[in-house]
């Protein structure tokens, strides 16, 4: 009875938290370059005196799904995807670094090459800095180019190149805002084979059907989880009932 118990219990509580992931899946199915997450349940037993026969479930966070998501053209000179595996490099706010495919790409203020969230794009040899008045190009290794407008022909004068990486995915841990670090802190080292497609963007590569269904599934695991429940609290009684007879 008191497996029955806590296996339920702790059931229906992991399968609404996995709802929570599903939906923020599903929220995040037009984001640029999002990464869909994964979750997996397992029984774990109860260590301790007195309870040997008593188990709980466990949601288990197992990784994320790093299928390459759908490339469409913008033609919009500071759109970028990364094609096949890899990440763009960016510098987080404590000087750290993270990556992300999110290559909708804009110009700060001082003109910084950033994402939308005001992140600065790491080139190589740190942030890139675009010259005003100028049209910028984005080669297929990361290579930013500016030509300055109104010169014909105009010099083409190299910024600088994006940082590409590639590290193992077993070795990426998701944080805020759809961004990857490596688990251990270290920057990730520059891989030549990443490239780029200018002037496009890359797609979630969330399932909305499968992620509707998956809620569906859900929500019917966890209504199986409250019925087993009030069969519990059905038995206890009328082995209550049985004891006061006896």
């Amino acid at each position: 009875m008191d497996r029955l118990i806590y296996t339920a219990l702790s059931g229906a509580k992991q399968v609404m938290e996995k709802q929570a992931t599903t939906s923020h899946n599903l929220a995040n199915a037009t984001t640029t370059g999002f990464r869909a997450q994964l979750d997996s349940f397992r029984a774990v037993p109860v260590i301790g005196e007195g309870s040997p026969t008593r188990a709980f479930v466990v949601d288990s966070t197992v990784g994320t799904d790093f299928s390459p998501g759908p490339i469409q053209n913008t033609a919009r000179d500071l759109d970028v995807a990364v094609q096949g595996k890899g990440w763009i490099a960016v510098e987080m706010e404590d000087g750290s670094e993270a990556y992300t495919r999110h290559g909708n790409l804009k110009l700060s203020e001082a003109g910084v090459l950033q994402t939308q969230s005001g992140l600065n794009i790491l080139g190589e040899a740190g942030p890139i800095s675009i010259p005003p008045d100028v049209t910028v190009t984005i080669a297929k290794d990361g290579t930013v180019s500016t030509i300055a407008n109104g010169i014909k022909p105009g010099a083409v004068t190299i910024a600088g190149r994006i940082k590409l990486v590639n590290p193992p995915e077993e070795t990426l841990t998701r944080i805020d805002n759809g961004l990857f670090k490596t688990k251990n802190g270290d920057p990730a080292e520059v891989d030549t084979d990443v490239s780029l497609v200018g002037g496009a963007l890359e797609g979630s590569n969330v399932n909305v059907v499968d992620a509707m269904v998956n809620m569906i599934t859900l929500a019917r695991q966890f209504e199986l989880n409250m019925s087993m429940l009030k069969n519990a609290e059905s038995n206890a009684a009328k082995a209550s009932q049985l004891l006061n007879l006896g």
